[in-house]
C-alpha cells in the first residue's frame, strides 16, 4: 500500500475508535460522521452507495468496499460535496455521467482500484472548480486526449503506481494552474514535443518509477514556470544538448534511478541559474564534464555511480554548495584543490569509494562543515592537519577503511582521543595492521604502540644501520652524515612485561664530526 494511503487508513481508523458524535439515525448504515458534513464508509461487504446522505456532507470518503461501479445517478443527490474519496475499493467502471451534479467538487480520488482500466472522455467535464485529482494505483493504461480539458483550476493531478504506457499530444494543454503533476511508477515509454505544451505555471512534475527511454527538447517546450522536475527510477540513458533550455524557474531536477552514463550542464543551455538541488543519485556515471552553469546549487547528489576520478575544477563555479554526496562510487584519489572555495559547503560524503590517500590541504576551505564520511575507503592513515580546519560541531565517520596502526598514525591517533565525541561508530575504526594490533579499535591503542618496525633492508636504506648477533650481543653500526644527529634507543622487555629502556644521541660538535658510530648492546 502507499505510504500515503496507508496514513489516510490509520487517521480513519483512528477516528473510528473515537465514536460517532451524531445518532446513527442521521448517519448512514454501516457508515461514520464524525462531524455533520463527513461521513466515512469503510465496509467490506458494501457494494452500493447509500442513499440517505445528508444534504449537509461535505466530505465524503469511501473506503474497502466491494463497490464495482459508479452509475449516472449515483451521485445525483449530493451535489453540495466537496470532497469525494474512494480508496482501496473494487471499481471497474465509472460512468461519464457520474460525477456530473457535483459541480462544487475541489478534491476527488478514486485510488487503489486494480481493475479499473480506463476513464471515459467526459468523466470529468463538469468539475471546473476541482483543485485536486488523485487517481493511484488503479490500472490505468491509456488516459484519452482531452480527459482534463475542463479543469481549468487545477492545481494538482497524481497518477502514479498505474500502467500508463503512453501520453496523448495536449494531454495537459489547458491545465494553466497546475502546481504538481506526478505520473511516477507507470510505464511511460517515450514522450511527444507536445506533451506538455500549455502548462506555463506548472511548478512540480513528477515521473518517478516509470520507463521513459527517451526525452527530445521539445517535451519541455513552454514549461517556463517549472519548479521542480521529477524523472527518477527511469530508463533515461542519454540527455540531449539544451533538453532543459525552456526551464528557467527550474529549482529541483531529480534524475535518480535511470542509466545515464555522462552529465554535462549543457542541457540547461544557459539557463541553469537558479537549479538548487540536483540529484543523480544510482545511474551509470563514468565522467563529469561540467557544471559551469550551475552557479545556484546547493544541493548534489551523486552517489551509487562509477565515477573513478573527477576534475580538478568541476565544482568551480559551483560555489554555494552545502551538501555534496560522491558516496559509492569508484573514486581512488581526488585532486587536492578540488573543493577550493567552496566555503558554504556543510556536508561532503565520500564513503564507500577506494580513495586509499587524501591530500593534506584537501579541506582547507570548508570550515563550517558539519558532515565528512571517509568510511569504507582504503585509507590507512591520513595527513598532518587533514582535519584541523573545522571550526564548528562536525560528525566524522572513519570505519570501514584498513588503518595502518605504526608511527604514521600519531597526527590521526592524537586527533581521534581529542575529538572522540565527534566521531560516529567509532568502536568500528580499527586497525588492519600490524598483526599485534590488528582488529584493535584506533582509540583503545596507547601511543607508544604507533611504531614502524624496519627490517634489515628498510634499516639499511632508511637508516643507513645494519644489525649483527654474536652469542649474546647485538651489534648495530649506523653510518652517519658528517655532523648528523642520530638516535638509537635500546629496549629489554622482561617476562613480567615491564620493558627498561636506553638511550643513546650521536650530537656531534661541528670540530669533532665522526662517520660512523657503533653501539653494542648486550642483549640479556
Amino acid at each position: 500500500m502507499d505510504k500515503e494511503l496507508g496514513l489516510i487508513l490509520f487517521l480513519m481508523l483512528f477516528l473510528c475508535h473515537k465514536g460517532n458524535t451524531h445518532s446513527q439515525t442521521s448517519c448512514p448504515y454501516k457508515c461514520h460522521c464524525f462531524t455533520s458534513i463527513q461521513v466515512l464508509c469503510a465496509d467490506g461487504g458494501m457494494s452500493s452507495l447509500p442513499r440517505d446522505v445528508s444534504s449537509k456532507v461535505k466530505d465524503f470518503i469511501i473506503m474497502s468496499s466491494d463497490l464495482g461501479y459508479l452509475f449516472s445517478h449515483t451521485l445525483g443527490e449530493s451535489p453540495q460535496l466537496t470532497k469525494l474519496i474512494f480508496i482501496n475499493n473494487a471499481l471497474r467502471s465509472i460512468h461519464s455521467q457520474s460525477f456530473e451534479h457535483l459541480a462544487e467538487l475541489q478534491e476527488l480520488e478514486i485510488s487503489g482500484n486494480p481493475g479499473l482500466e480506463h476513464l471515459f472522455l467526459q468523466t470529468f467535464s463538469n468539475q471546473g472548480n476541482l483543485t485536486k485529482l488523485i487517481l493511484n494505483f488503479n490500472s490505468l493504461k491509456t488516459v484519452l486526449p482531452g480527459t482534463f480539458d475542463s479543469l481549468k483550476e487545477l492545481k494538482f493531478l497524481q497518477m502514479k503506481g498505474n500502467i500508463i504506457s503512453d501520453l496523448p499530444p495536449f494531454l495537459f494543454l489547458n491545465l494553466h494552474n497546475l502546481n504538481v503533476l506526478d505520473l511516477s511508477q507507470n510505464k511511460l515509454q517515450g514522450m511527444r514535443g507536445e506533451t506538455f505544451s500549455g502548462l506555463a505555471r506548472l511548478e512540480t512534475l513528477k515521473m518517478n518509477n516509470n520507463l521513459i527511454s527517451n526525452l527530445t527538447s521539445d517535451t519541455f517546450h513552454n514549461m517556463t514556470q517549472l519548479i521542480e522536475l521529477h524523472l527518477e527510477a527511469n530508463k533515461i540513458s542519454e540527455l540531449a544538448d539544451s533538453i532543459f533550455f525552456a526551464l528557467t524557474e527550474l529549482k529541483v531536477l531529480n534524475l535518480r534511478g535511470n542509466l545515464l552514463t555522462s552529465f554535462n550542464d549543457n542541457v540547461f543551455g544557459f539557463t541553469a541559474s537558479n537549479l538548487k538541488e540536483l540529484n543523480l543519485k544510482g545511474n551509470r556515471l563514468t565522467k563529469l564534464s561540467s557544471l559551469i552553469s550551475l552557479t545556484s546549487l546547493s544541493d548534489l547528489i551523486l552517489s551509487s555511480n562509477q565515477l573513478s576520478s573527477l576534475p580538478e575544477d568541476i565544482f568551480r563555479n559551483v560555489t554555494v554548495l552545502e551538501n555534496l554526496d560522491l558516496s559509492e562510487n569508484q573514486l581512488t584519489s581526488l585532486p587536492e584543490m578540488i573543493f577550493r572555495n567552496l566555503f558554504s559547503i556543510k556536508a561532503i560524503h565520500l564513503n564507500k569509494n577506494n580513495l586509499s590517500r587524501v591530500d593534506a590541504n584537501l579541506f582547507e576551505d570548508q570550515v563550517l562543515i558539519q558532515q565528512l564520511y571517509l568510511s569504507d575507503n582504503q585509507l590507512e592513515t591520513l595527513p598532518l592537519g587533514l582535519l584541523d580546519t573545522f571550526a564548528i560541531q562536525h560528525t566524522v565517520r572513519l570505519h570501514g577503511n584498513p588503518w595502518k596502526c605504526d608511527c604514521h598514525m600519531w597526527y590521526l591517533h592524537d586527533w581521534v582521543l581529542r575529538n572522540s565525541q565527534d566521531i560516529e561508530m567509532l568502536d568500528r575504526m580499527l586497525c588492519e595492521s600490524p598483526d599485534f594490533l590488528r582488529r584493535r579499535p584506533v582509540a583503545s591503542i596507547d601511543k607508544d604502540q604507533l611504531v614502524c618496525r624496519l627490517s634489515q633492508g628498510e634499516m639499511s636504506d632508511r637508516s643507513r644501520c645494519s644489525q649483527e648477533a654474536s652469542n649474546d650481543t647485538v651489534i648495530i653500526k649506523c653510518k652517519v652524515d658528517k655532523c648528523s644527529p642520530l638516535t638509537v634507543k635500546v629496549q629489554f622487555q622482561e617476562d613480567d612485561g615491564s620493558v627498561k629502556e636506553h638511550i643513546l644521541k650521536n650530537e656531534p660538535e661541528h670540530s669533532h664530526c665522526n662517520n660512523e658510530t657503533t653501539i653494542e648492546s648486550p642483549v640479556q
